[in-house]
């Protein structure tokens, strides 16, 4: 049996946030991280103990808000809500750490993107540890580029590619699958990797593909990044992007498994919420005009296909 090492995994993630948050200050050029660290008082938090790190880049040149989370959290027994779930946690102590990500560019021909990795590791005496990691990233342009598109889902196919073959097909189509606005019909975006409950690859391969998973995150955005941060945009593009975001909000407070399970289980709100655009604008019944670039995003990129093969 595999020697499950959560203290290598904490130890990654803690150092995953400061690559990605130097890196994401080089990119930007001008602003900097804000830096608070937190503790959880169990007494406060139905017996739930925890620490966090959050950073905070606001009002760059290139990046309007980009925040990179750092948690970890522990108790004695799950949440009742979770063990009606999985009852076979029921009893046993467990820890859930991760990272989480969200980058909102100025610029409005900059994608949106998102990513995370994380860790859960249940446990009881004489027993064998129920673990499992999970995370992903995905895009979401307001303006499509095939070019940016192809990049994206070939950095994803590559780093999964020492796996196997069936990751990323498997992984690309449960991202398109998660990320979709039910309420709208429409996907958030281009999608990318989304995986949850992976152990069958043993500890230390699972443990690997998540790095990779982390690392490679920037390794597909920023390039993105570099080939649009200069590019002049309108009045108009601006409210577009301004509109669009609401989708983002609308997915995160309706949808997402973990900005749900954070808020009702008494999480950090500062924390949680910090995915959230800092301007946002909701229209009535607004529609594109037909054949326009706002046009093209709803019927070229907001629909699930292989990018791979348009390369």
């Amino acid at each position: 049996m595999q020697q499950v090492n959560s203290v290598a995994v904490r130890e990654f993630f803690i150092h995953l946030q400061q690559r990605i948050c130097q890196q994401l200050e080089q990119q930007d050029g001008q602003a900097t991280f804000l830096h608070d660290d937190w503790q959880r008082d169990p007494a406060e938090h139905q017996g739930l103990s925890g620490e966090g790190r959050s950073r905070v880049l606001s009002e760059g040149l290139v990046f309007e808000q980009a925040g990179v989370n750092f948690s970890h959290v522990f108790g004695e027994q799950m949440p009742a809500s979770a063990t009606a779930q999985r009852p076979e946690l029921a009893g046993r102590r467990f820890e859930a750490m991760g990272v989480s990500l969200v980058i909102h560019p100025h610029n409005p021909l900059i994608p949106t993107s998102h990513a995370n990795v994380r860790f859960f590791i249940a446990e009881k005496d004489g027993e064998a540890p129920i673990w499992w990691f999970g995370g992903g990233f995905d895009l979401t342009p307001y303006y499509g580029f095939d070019e940016d598109c192809i990049s994206w889902h070939q950095t994803a196919a590559d780093l999964c590619q020492p796996f196997g073959d069936t990751l990323y097909p498997k992984y690309k189509k449960w991202c398109d699958e998660y990320f979709f606005l039910k309420h709208r019909n429409e996907t958030r975006g281009i999608g990318g990797l989304f995986f949850d409950d992976l152990n069958e690859l043993g500890f230390e391969q699972s443990f690997a593909f998540t790095q990779a998973v982390g690392e490679g995150f920037l390794q597909a955005y920023l390039p993105i990044v570099e080939r649009r941060k200069g590019m002049p945009f309108t009045q108009q593009q601006r409210d577009f992007q301004l509109y669009r975001r609401g989708r983002y909000v609308e997915f995160n407070l309706v949808y997402d498994r973990g900005t749900l399970f954070g808020l009702q289980s008494g999480g950090r709100t500062e924390s949680i919420l910090m995915s959230l655009p800092p301007l946002v604008k909701w229209r009535y019944n607004w529609q594109p005009e037909p054949g326009s670039a706002e046009d093209r995003l709803y019927q070229r990129y907001l629909k699930p296909q292989d990018w791979l093969s348009k390369a």
